[in-house]
């Protein structure tokens, strides 16, 4: 089906036009290469299901953005801010996936997104990951001739 080839590569060309993530990754969750060998930032795509309605196909995406928490060996001064660039991924990520959503709410002809739920973490894998993972809904029509 074109629509899934469709959604996949406008996810990948918005995310890689915020220039706020070295890599781009996309599949099973499990399949996510958490060790360092990857480049951080990372952004990585999980189409969870699909849906067929009258007219139109509703495809359920969630984006986990995410980077590695990099931890100061200086003595903590500001209890508020901590020691580390937790704050700094979790601002990064978010603006990433909002940027994201608002393109595809705004620029997309036939595409509609209503809402998107945002959850962050923080040291999560083996190597203190910290990001934001966004699951919306992207209506398209379907297009699909009756044979």
């Amino acid at each position: 089906m074109i629509k899934y080839y469709e959604i996949l590569n406008i996810l990948k060309t918005e995310i890689e036009a915020t220039e706020l993530v070295n890599t781009i990754t996309q599949g099973d969750i499990d399949g996510i290469d958490i060790n360092k060998q990857n480049l951080y930032p990372l952004a990585h795509v999980v189409i969870n299901s699909s849906s067929f309605q009258s007219a139109t196909i509703i495809f359920n995406v969630t984006i986990i953005a995410m980077d590695i928490i990099d931890v100061s060996k200086e003595p903590t001064t500001d209890q508020f801010r901590g020691n580390d660039n937790e704050i700094d991924i979790l601002n990064a990520m978010h603006t990433l996936q909002n940027r994201v959503f608002e393109k595809f709410r705004r620029d997309y002809v036939n595409v509609q997104v209503d809402t998107a739920s945002n959850t962050p973490f923080v040291m999560r894998y083996a190597n203190g990951l910290a990001g934001w993972e966004m699951t919306f809904d992207i209506t398209i029509p379907a297009n699909m001739p009756i044979c």
